[in-house]
């Protein structure tokens, strides 16, 4: 790991979908507009919907230079991390800001549930590419999937999803999020793609859960389930879901060691070894990750929350 830490960059990290990806983290952790049933990152936290500078762009903008400086290798710049981005009112800005330190791709990761703001449309068309998700067909599966803010109306946002698609000029991808027995019944199915016809999306993009999950409900829907919708839905739908059991490892080797040698003296949850190593979360849950992959360690449940302990 670097000598000097980064507060607001994790990465490169390998990417199914993006290749090397550096992200840029522009909110606290777990600060959203849902709580969907989903997350890695946990569950039953208070949602927001208020934009403003939750971090200091500025701040990030230092980092990223650093970063460059150092000799940046990647192969898109990734606005994502612990939270829902289109939250931080200096997003426009710092898209500008990254657009004038490097001629690198920017993508911007959402929920898209801000989209039928103007000023977050506006914010978002700065990027190359700009990725939200839609998980659901109708309300009640909205509500049951993502657990929305109360002000968030699911027909707004998707008419915000179509607004923006009328909009934007660069690549707009589209990722929907099945879990097994809540929206992967045929009707579920259908009404989604009702909505993704209506959306018009360059790309639809199936996952589902294949890291720990806190929530009950959030079942993995089968491989060969998400090939069949897949199939149905068209030649520009493809599943992203990362079913193997290898996954690079490349840098993170000495981070690795470091979360086993933490595992060795007592079970951690993911805040545990945060906190104890600080790291990234982002970069946690990814060495974290490819130690369960690699069968080095196991994770458990106790009272809603995961715990990491040596195998």
């Amino acid at each position: 790991m670097s000598k000097e830490t980064y507060h607001y960059l994790f990465g490169p990290v390998p990417s199914r979908r993006l290749g090397r990806s550096l992200g840029v983290d522009i909110v606290p952790f777990k600060t959203c507009t849902q709580n969907c049933i989903y997350c890695q990152l946990g569950k039953d936290t208070p949602q927001a919907i208020e934009r403003k500078e939750y971090v200091p762009i500025d701040a990030v903008l230092d980092e990223l230079k650093r970063k460059i400086a150092e000799g940046l290798e990647t192969d898109v710049i990734t606005i994502s991390g612990s939270g829902e981005p289109t939250l931080n009112s200096g997003l426009g800005k710092l898209l500008d800001s990254i657009k004038q330190l490097t001629d690198v791709p920017v993508v911007v990761i959402t929920n898209g549930t801000l989209l039928s703001r103007d000023d977050v449309r506006a914010d978002c068309a700065k990027a190359d590419i700009v990725m939200p998700s839609l998980d659901a067909g109708d309300p009640q599966t909205f509500e049951t999937m993502n657990h929305p803010h109360p002000d968030i109306d699911y027909d707004t946002y998707v008419e915000g999803l179509c607004r923006f698609r009328q909009e934007f000029k660069g690549s707009y991808w589209l990722e929907v999020f099945f879990c097994e027995g809540v929206n992967t019944d045929p009707e579920s199915i259908r009404k989604i793609k009702e909505q993704i016809l209506r959306i018009r999306p360059d790309k639809v993009q199936l996952n589902t859960s294949v890291r720990p999950i806190t929530h009950p409900d959030a079942a993995r829907v089968s491989p060969e389930k998400l090939n069949q919708i897949a199939q149905q839905w068209g030649n520009s739908t493809e599943v992203i879901a990362d079913f193997s059991k290898h996954i690079e490892t490349g840098a993170f080797t000495s981070g690795q060691a470091e979360i086993l040698d933490m595992l060795r003296r007592r079970p951690c949850s993911a805040d545990d070894i945060c906190d104890g190593l600080g790291l990234n979360r982002n970069i946690a849950q990814k060495l974290i990750q490819q130690l369960l992959n690699t069968a080095k360690i196991v994770a458990e449940e106790k009272k809603q929350t995961i715990y990491y302990k040596i195998r």
